[in-house]
């Protein structure tokens, strides 16, 4: 689905991604750990074709069979790809109803829209007051992660990366995010970045990718995470 190669990273000319290869296939959950520091983020924001980030000329990112490195955040976006903000954004006088509806005018039916975030809502435990309330304004952490994971659920995309979707989220939020995510991992690829072991308790990763200093260290399963939280990233990986 995702096929990175060669993939190096760059904010001016310091490098923060180094040579990272990785084929990541459809119907799988990944899982990218690291400490601080580690490229983690930046990692994400390159896919998506963040400015602020150059590639080496090297650096190949395709999905399927269609390279999408030369290609900006929008087109990147309608190809198939999300990325969860790592601290969502307020906004102000627009729901997540109005927000989605925005987004997929001619694309979806509205009514089909709306059936879909009232069913998503109700999986993920978001109330009726939040979804009609200004999006994420007075929302607390888990209900911003839970509005993003909907968000995501209602575009559809091929590819979705979560940036520390368990930063300030409570153990039933993330309970029914893990769920919500598990019973949709058919047809679509699903790529989740944390610090910690904790949303592994609630959702078993087809596979942990460890990233250090911009390199992928080592590709392992849950095993692999649980002998981190143990020994650390630099005993676990060597």
């Amino acid at each position: 689905m995702l096929n990175v190669k060669n993939l190096s990273v760059m904010v001016g000319k310091k490098k923060i991604i180094k040579n990272f290869s990785y084929n990541f296939a459809k119907g799988k959950i990944y899982v990218i750990m690291g400490p601080n520091g580690s490229g983690k983020s930046s990692f994400a924001n390159a896919i998506m074709g963040h400015p602020s980030y150059t590639l080496s000329p090297q650096s190949r990112i395709a999905l399927g069979k269609e390279r999408i490195d030369k290609l900006q955040p929008e087109k990147r976006s309608e190809k198939g790809i999300f990325l969860s903000f790592q601290s969502p954004l307020s906004l102000a006088g627009v729901s997540v109803r109005e927000l989605l509806y925005l987004a997929l005018t001619k694309k979806k039916e509205p009514l089909a829209v709306r059936q879909e975030i009232t069913q998503y809502a109700k999986e993920l435990h978001i109330s009726e007051e939040l979804l009609g309330r200004s999006l994420n304004e007075g929302a607390s952490g888990g209900e911003k992660k839970k509005l993003e994971t909907l968000q995501a659920a209602v575009l559809d995309k091929k590819v979705m990366i979560f940036d520390e979707i368990d930063t300030g989220v409570d153990v039933d939020a993330l309970r029914a995010i893990a769920t919500f995510l598990k019973k949709r991992k058919k047809d679509k690829t699903f790529i989740l970045i944390t610090h910690y072991n904790r949303v592994l308790r609630y959702l078993m990763p087809d596979k942990v990718l460890i990233l250090m200093e911009g390199v992928l260290k080592k590709v392992g399963d849950k095993k692999l995470a649980k002998k981190i939280e143990k020994e650390g990233y630099e005993k676990a990986v060597n």
